[in-house]
């Protein structure tokens, strides 16, 4: 199987997909534009506007500066003169533009013009699929722990340390599949983590001591750390800029993944002894997965991330993969090297293209051992510095990071222990949680199938969230957009965890509050994963989402040792230090000086 993840693709050929390319002369009839404006619109758009007096004018708004992120706005002159003039539009700080940059300009654009069709709403399916695996196994791990702590005999607070083994390999993952997408392709690491999450996750189903569950919950970690990371980064790059938002839709994916394993849990350790109930409800989801990882592999044809092609001078195949866009979603584009080379190079012959072709074959003969041993040594911190090109670039990607850093630590102290908050909520007789002084919160615990209900009810109410979350992105409101959506939403998640442990004195409270802040949440962690990706330039867009994931998992991993070992109530203290990390990433979120809506992707 591992060669199969290896070899398994076949280089891609513009000769693969005949009857999709037009003449440029032809290209205003297959554009964005021609499908979503009226013609008069369309002139307007590219040749300006007359005033009174008859003159032709450009909007000034089109001359914007904007860095690494280029204003969407009026579509180009479709030839290689008004190509020349779109890419070259803008500046960075006196600098000039890249070829790289300069050509990923206009594979957005031609991936715009493609726009929305059934290849790239199959990869919405399929990267949702990694989304959905991170939750399932996520909020799967944390809804066994009681089962875990009563047959190994241990501690409702010593078994909260499975958490920190599962987050030890969230950490990994994050961070070698997150970079290694920049290295190795995201293909190879988009289909790597389902296969090794599947397996691992099955057998630890078959653990027979708590130290071996910690080390197969650990392994699965390393390929579930690598799905969001991975899958974002994919996704963004097959997304037409007008449909960004569903980017944030893909979300939508995390609560159902916590919904599905919440019913399972329900149904098999809710009603069956826990000495087998966990067993079988992990079995299940390690089948789940395995499902998937074989609908990614063996069903789909996933092609190559163009973006990452190019950067990897292989700028044949990645003309190829348009190509091949457009004749999965029945479209035609105007696209190829030729164009590529005169727009940038500044001229129209062909042979620039043959070089990039004979350097392709020869890549191609190298040895197994020379090809691995040439992308792995691309693993340095020069993969990190173009995250600091710019002034700007580099605050918005520490404070990123920042918030990716607390919420990695303020999520799991809350929700990895919420079968347990809320089994203490309902047995108290509407009185205030129990504190560790007048319940052995050191000996073994048992959850009873109420819980397990109302978790998976806490689970639907953060569906809506997700939907809720798409939608406001891209609201041109100072209050909603990427920026405002991501902060007030984490500011109502910090306030209603508070309001959790002080109000929440009975089972009723504790639901509503829970359902509360799982809709809150979602809609953070939604724009959150949408809105990192687009920040970070393509060839350095898997390392810069690789280590946000890898700071979150690894404040994750210390969240469980927290909740272990801090002083005073193990029930309400967790949940305190959860509110003011979310609070923390609220301030960091209000200070970040990007918004990426409604502007373009390098």
């Amino acid at each position: 199987m591992a060669g199969l993840l290896w070899y398994g693709y076949r280089s891609e050929s513009v000769d693969d997909y005949p009857g999709v390319l037009v003449p440029l002369e032809q290209a205003h009839l297959h554009s964005h534009s021609s499908r979503s404006r009226p013609p008069s619109d369309l002139d307007d758009a590219v040749l300006g506007y007359d005033d009174e007096g008859g003159h032709r004018h450009k909007d000034p708004a089109d001359d914007e500066d904007t860095g690494m992120l280029l204003e969407m706005g009026t579509e180009p002159e479709y030839s290689i003169e008004g190509f020349r003039r779109e890419v070259r539009r803008g500046n960075k700080g006196g600098e000039k533009w890249t070829d790289y940059e300069m050509k990923s300009k206009l594979i957005n654009k031609a991936v715009q013009d493609i726009g929305m069709g059934r290849y790239n709403w199959q990869l919405f399916v399929l990267c949702g699929f990694g989304w959905f695996a991170d939750n399932l196994w996520m909020q799967g791990i944390s809804l066994t722990l009681p089962s875990l702590s009563a047959e190994f005999d241990i501690s409702e607070k010593t078994v909260r340390y499975t958490t920190s083994f599962l987050f030890a390999g969230l950490c990994v993952g994050s961070f070698i599949w997150g970079i290694g997408s920049d290295v190795l392709g995201r293909r190879l690491a988009f289909n790597a983590t389902l296969f090794i999450t599947a397996i691992f996750g099955i057998a630890s189903a078959f653990a027979t001591s708590w130290a071996g569950v910690c080390f197969l919950y650990a392994a699965l970690g390393f390929g579930v750390g690598g799905n969001l990371p991975v899958d974002g980064a994919l996704f963004l790059e097959f997304l037409p800029d007008a449909s960004s938002s569903l980017l944030t839709l893909l979300s939508v994916w995390w609560p159902i993944g916590q919904l599905c394993s919440s019913l399972l849990a329900w149904y098999f350790i809710g009603h069956l002894p826990a000495e087998q109930g966990w067993r079988h409800f992990v079995f299940s989801i390690g089948i789940i997965t395995l499902i998937m990882f074989l609908v990614r592999f063996f069903i789909f044809h996933l092609y190559e991330s163009p973006k990452f092609l190019l950067s990897s001078g292989r700028q044949a195949e990645a003309v190829a993969v348009v190509h091949g866009i457009a004749f999965r979603n029945g479209r035609k584009t105007w696209l190829t090297e030729e164009i590529l080379d005169a727009v940038v190079d500044g001229l129209s012959s062909l042979s620039p293209a043959t070089p990039r072709r004979r350097q392709h074959v020869t890549r191609q003969r190298l040895s197994t051992a020379n090809i691995i041993k040439q992308r792995f040594a691309s693993f340095s911190s020069n993969r990190l510095r173009p995250l600091f090109s710019s002034r700007k670039l580099g605050l918005t990607t520490v404070l990123i990071w920042f918030c990716w850093a607390t919420i990695g630590m303020g999520y799991p102290l809350f929700n990895a222990f919420l079968p347990q908050y809320l089994s203490h909520g309902g047995n108290n007789g509407g009185q205030q949680p129990a504190p560790e002084t007048s319940t052995n919160i050191d000996s073994p615990e048992t959850i009873s199938a109420e819980t397990y209900r109302n978790y998976a009810i806490t689970s639907i109410a953060g569906v809506p969230g997700s939907l809720l979350a798409a939608y406001a992105v891209d609201m041109n409101s100072p209050f909603f957009g990427r920026r405002g959506t991501l902060a007030l939403s984490t500011l109502v998640s910090a306030i209603f965890l508070y309001l959790f442990i002080k109000f929440g004195t009975t089972s009723a409270a504790l639901l509503t509050f829970s359902c509360i802040e799982a809709f809150a949440q979602n809609i953070m962690y939604g724009v959150l994963y949408a809105f990192t990706p687009e920040i970070f330039p393509a060839p350095v867009r898997g390392a810069g989402t690789g280590v946000a994931s890898f700071l979150n998992r690894v404040t994750g991993l210390v969240a469980p040792i927290l909740a272990a070992t801090v002083p005073g109530d193990g029930r309400t203290t967790p949940v305190y230090l959860s509110a003011a990390l979310i609070l923390a990433a609220f301030v960091g979120m209000v200070l970040i000086p990007i918004e990426t809506r409604g502007r373009q992707r390098l």
